[in-house]
Order: structure tokens, then sequence, then C-alpha cells
């Protein structure tokens, strides 16, 4: 028993220290850049077609957050992760028409401009 825990640590077995090496491989997401997209190429296609999104502060891999087509609701994007400037998209099975473009990173989201998806 812990003096001054009441009974909530009763039996609770100690932590044991820190796994140094654990913290060493966490990666550190810089939460102060804000991700910007300044461009995507091509700025219209049709869905199943690739696009390139080119920005800045994207961050490190593991700190991506994700894609988002603002015509396609909360639909799942299939996306690559570059580097902490690019990511590749795969423009998801939505009507034709314009849409927006969101980066999710460690530091918050961007929207692109306007880009028009096309008639399949």
């Amino acid at each position: 028993m812990v003096d001054g825990a009441g009974f909530t640590l009763y039996g609770t077995e100690s932590i044991k220290g820190s796994d140094t090496a654990k913290v060493e491989r966490d990666p550190v997401c810089d939460r102060s850049k804000r991700p910007k997209i300044f461009r995507v190429e091509p700025d219209e296609a049709k869905p199943g077609q690739k696009v390139t999104i080119k920005g800045e502060n994207f961050g490190a891999k593991e700190c991506f957050h994700g894609v988002a087509f603002s015509a396609a609701g909360p639909a799942k994007i299939d996306y690559t992760f570059v580097n902490d400037s690019t990511i590749e998209a795969t423009v998801p099975e939505v009507r034709a028409g314009m849409s927006f473009i969101d980066v999710v990173a460690g530091g918050g989201n961007a929207r692109s401009k306007g880009f028009l998806v096309q008639a399949k």
C-alpha cells in the first residue's frame, strides 16, 4: 500500500523504471508548424487517378494523419506520404464537381484551392 494513495494503488506492480530505447524511437511531432498546401498537380482529375499535393510542414510520416476530399465526406482516402512537402493521393469515387483537398498533420490541417473532380 502506498501512503496517501488510498486504495487506488493497492496490488499494482511498480513500473520499474523506463525503457530508454522505446523513448528514443518514439516520434517527436512538431505541433507548432502549421501545414500549408501550395498546389495540387494536376488541378483536375478523374476518380481513381493520382494527384500530388505539394506544400510544407507535413511533418514526419509518423506524425501525418491523413488526406481528405471535401466531396467524399468521411471516406478513407488512399495516400502515400513521400516527405515533409509531398503527398500522393488517389481521387476517391465521388460525383464530378468542385472539391477541396485537406491534409491533416501534427501541426493542424491545411486546405487546397478548389480541385475539379472530372466525370469518369
